[in-house]
């Protein structure tokens, strides 16, 4: 049972970068069950065209697939006039798509460093500038990122997305004070480690999850669930007067687990 009103979001219409899985098939099922009418954008037509099927069933809302790489300019300005044609405007941007693994910085080539930059963060401003000049600029609205915390203190064998995501919270911020005057809000969402997630299963060393559960504050890994209500909050009316904030949802991990990878 939710603890917002079914209606929350009532008539909005957001895209979600990275929709189709993960955290932000989570918060894009959020938003359906709140009353949102949904675009949920990454690099897979089927495994859109599933997620889009299966939460439309669940939720009774609707969910548009588009296939588009947030690097590209044009594939990304495509996605939002497909989502004004279909549903007449944009309230809601969520950037979500991101890319990640582990790997020393010692042993990380230059174009795999690029290559997480440029789907993270440039794919973040791609997105955002998209939206603003086709639809916020004119109406106003919500751009919510997904950030992270591995920048905070410094992680191990994360360099890679630990500087992505920095860039992401230092753009959140300029882009809160630039946009504030036309009525968009821009802030972020900051998780640690969600468990029911493919990349936490991935990217978390065998036999580790004990010790690591047992280093965060709250002893216990975050759910899906978790962040898609703080993508909620802030993307709803109840958040009206916040922007530039970067919500940090990760049990108090960020300040007692960095740096404990083998």
């Amino acid at each position: 049972m939710s603890v917002f009103r079914d209606d929350v979001l009532a008539d909005k219409v957001a895209l979600i970068t990275g929709g189709g899985s993960g955290i932000c098939l989570e918060i894009t099922r959020k938003f359906m069950q709140h009353g949102c009418n949904t675009v949920i954008v990454s690099r897979s037509q089927e495994r859109l065209d599933e997620a889009a099927k299966s939460l439309e069933a669940e939720t009774q809302g609707r969910c548009i697939p588009i296939a588009a790489d947030v690097r590209d300019i044009e594939a990304v300005e495509a996605a939002v006039d497909k989502t004004l044609e279909a549903f007449g405007g944009l309230d809601i941007l969520v950037n979500g798509a991101a890319g990640n693994f582990l790997c020393p910085a010692a042993k990380l080539s230059s174009n795999a460093f690029k290559t997480v930059l440029e789907i993270d963060t440039l794919g973040t401003y791609n997105m955002s500038k998209a939206a603003f000049e086709k639809a916020l600029k004119h109406s106003g609205g919500s751009i919510l990122n997904i950030s992270a915390t591995l920048h905070y203190a410094g992680q191990a064998l994360q360099v890679h997305p630990g500087v992505a995501k920095a860039g992401i919270d230092a753009m959140t911020r300029h882009l809160a004070v630039e946009w504030g005057g036309a009525n968009i809000r821009v802030n972020a969402v900051a998780p640690g480690p969600i468990g029911d997630t493919e990349g936490m299963r991935r990217l978390m060393p065998p036999g580790m999850k004990e010790d690591l559960e047992r280093r965060i504050p709250l002893k216990r890994f975050g759910r899906s669930e978790e962040i898609g209500d703080a993508a909620l909050f802030l993307s709803s009316d109840a958040a009206a007067w916040i922007t530039g904030a970067i919500l940090v949802v990760d049990g108090g991990s960020w300040m007692t687990t960095n740096n404990i990878w083998p």
